[in-house]
């Protein structure tokens, strides 16, 4: 499966509708390839737990409508190009059970708002849901939805939520993609930029010391001696 999932990405992305990544059995789905270059010859194509990879849209730039989803549709799906390039991978979860988790299909940017919702398969308000990442309890809503106002690396993680009558979903991992600049990273300035502004400073701090000295030097030899001061008086003086 690891060799099926290497390949050259390109800006390609998969479209799920709905957009997320857990549904329902008996539920339909749509999947299509949204390309940025509005270049055609993609096709959606998805390796199942049988570890079979075969086309899900027959046509390459058409959609792939799943009227009935069942469980044997869980697996991982992406967009193939006819060159051999894909996009990133979607895992998409068919859940025969009552209540799935709704969360996002593509990866969160760091500082973004992150929201999950816990649906269950009847659509009624829920009373109480519990929210958990990585087996541990998060908070407990009774709107049936959580939101993180601003998610961090240390968000990402397998999300699931439980309803005490009606079951709890699969797990889904929820991704967060660091943003970052070409100066900062995670908070830090690479090293060669640290180098470099270390290098300005010093250089800065010689140039300043150097008309410093200059200028008091200039001073020096434009103000008369003050020995000689008293003795130009006195002369003065006796002239006069």
């Amino acid at each position: 499966m690891n060799e099926l999932l290497t390949g050259e990405f390109s800006p390609v992305s998969l479209i799920i509708r709905p957009s997320r990544t857990q549904h329902f059995t008996a539920d339909s789905l749509s999947l299509s390839c949204e390309d940025q270059s509005n270049s055609t010859g993609w096709t959606v194509r998805r390796y199942t737990q049988n570890e079979t990879s075969f086309n899900c849209s027959s046509v390459p730039g058409s959609t792939c409508n799943i009227s009935a989803l069942s469980t044997s549709h869980t697996g991982v799906y992406w967009c193939q190009y006819e060159s051999g390039g894909r996009s990133n991978s979607v895992n998409i979860t068919v859940h025969n059970g009552d209540v799935i988790l709704d969360s996002p299909v593509h990866p969160v940017t760091e500082g973004q708002p992150l929201i999950l919702r816990c649906l269950n398969r009847s659509k009624l308000s829920e009373s109480r849901v519990y929210f958990y990442k990585t087996d541990s309890i998060l908070q407990k809503q009774t709107t049936g939805e959580m939101i993180i106002s601003s998610v961090s690396k240390s968000d990402e993680g397998f999300y699931h939520c439980k309803h005490p009558e009606r079951g709890e979903s699969p797990k889904s991992w929820v991704s967060v993609r660091v943003f970052s600049s070409p100066v900062l990273s995670y908070g830090k300035a690479p090293t060669s930029v640290l180098k470099l502004l270390s290098s300005v400073a010093t250089a800065s701090l010689y140039v300043l010391v150097t008309i410093i000295l200059a200028v008091k030097c200039y001073r020096a030899r434009a103000e008369p001696d003050e020995d000689n001061r008293p003795y130009r008086v006195i002369e003065a003086e006796t002239s006069f």
